[in-house]
């Protein structure tokens, strides 16, 4: 009996549809009817069966890659060529991301509760990052025509931030550790 035996053409499938969609699968998912964080069953089957997963993606010519640290895998891609549009999609979360930390920062709050459901942003938070002109014409540049909300969108498509309830959203284990790992890059530079 082989590692392919014992998981579900299904949950293969669906494993595949969220590295396609260009999401990571964290740990954590947000639970929006009990307002709270759960386990995310796709992580622990990856998680649970990592050696196998790691083959069939390098099969598929990507690396699974799993961040510790942030508790999330995503995919990278095999080939030396740089693939134009994961760097675009990179670029753009990381501006979103950024704009997120400035401001977060800039209220002289710590980063860290902005991966935390009970703080992150709220309505003023959100209400002043998208009545700010600067941050506005930095979304445009990253080609953010409707501004925060779809920059917002872009995020929570991808798992990196969770919407809280009305006015509210988080970001998710992986979102902070790729905001911490911006502003560690930022701090040499």
């Amino acid at each position: 009996m082989s590692e392919f035996d014992n998981i579900l053409p299904a949950h293969s499938a669906a494993i595949y549809r969220e590295f396609q969609a260009g999401r990571v699968i964290v740990r954590d998912v947000w639970d929006s009817n009990r307002s709270e964080l759960r386990a995310n069953p796709l992580y622990n089957l990856v998680y649970n069966h990592l050696s196998h997963f790691r083959t069939f993606y390098e099969h598929l010519g990507s690396e699974l890659v799993f961040n510790e640290t942030g508790a999330f895998f995503f995919l990278k891609e095999s080939s030396d060529d740089e693939n134009e549009e994961h760097d675009e999609n990179a670029f753009r979360v990381q501006v979103i991301l950024l704009l997120i930390g400035r401001y977060f920062a800039r209220s002289g709050r710590d980063l860290e509760y902005l991966g935390r459901p009970d703080a992150g942003l709220n309505e003023q938070d959100l209400s002043a990052l998208a009545s700010d002109e600067e941050y506005q014409e930095i979304l445009r540049a990253a080609r953010f025509e409707r501004g925060l909300q779809e920059a917002l969108d872009y995020l929570e498509k991808r798992h990196l931030l969770f919407r809280s309830g009305a006015g509210r959203c988080f970001l998710s284990s992986a979102g902070l550790h790729f905001l911490q790992a911006l502003v560690r890059e930022y701090e040499r530079a």
